[in-house]
């Protein structure tokens, strides 16, 4: 009996585990509230304002969800790369003739900030002993040091 109980309890775990691990691809409308509350952050957003970018990042995220979707089983096409790319820089746009002129030029600098993967450096930022320490997201990290040169005696 005490091993039957054991055993459950090990397959219990086991399963709790593989369902911690599983990776859960977020819905739409969690993309589109993450997008719109990043953007209230640093562009103070009222409230007509918020409505209309959530709803155009939600349609974004549903298109996109869509094509991604489709190449995971092996549907894609060419173009809906293409699809994709055009989703973004349309709802980009759309989201400039929303915004007032000094919200506008924020906009820019945060899109440029994740076209170069700023955004993601600042994000993994750690604080340590009151002194900021940057984390490296990119491959400069795992280079090698450069080969040192032999001096002439």
């Amino acid at each position: 009996m005490k091993r039957l109980v054991v055993l459950f309890l090990i397959i219990v775990g086991i399963n709790g585990l593989v369902r911690a691990q599983q990776n859960k691809v977020p819905t739409p409308g969690e993309i589109a509230k993450k997008n719109v509350e990043d953007l209230d952050k640093r562009l103070k957003l009222n409230g007509t304002q918020k409505s209309v970018i959530y709803s155009f990042t939600y349609n974004q995220a549903k298109e996109q969800a869509d094509l991604i979707k489709r190449q995971q089983a092996g549907n894609s096409r060419e173009e809906d790369v293409d699809k994709f790319y055009k989703l973004q820089n349309e709802t980009s746009k759309n989201i400039r003739n929303v915004l007032r002129p000094e919200q506008q030029t924020e906009y820019d600098k945060i899109i440029e900030e994740r076209l170069s993967g700023k955004g993601l450096k600042a994000k993994n930022k750690k604080k340590k002993k009151g002194e900021e320490e940057e984390v490296e997201s990119d491959i400069k990290g795992l280079l090698s040091a450069p080969p040192v040169q032999k001096q002439d005696l």
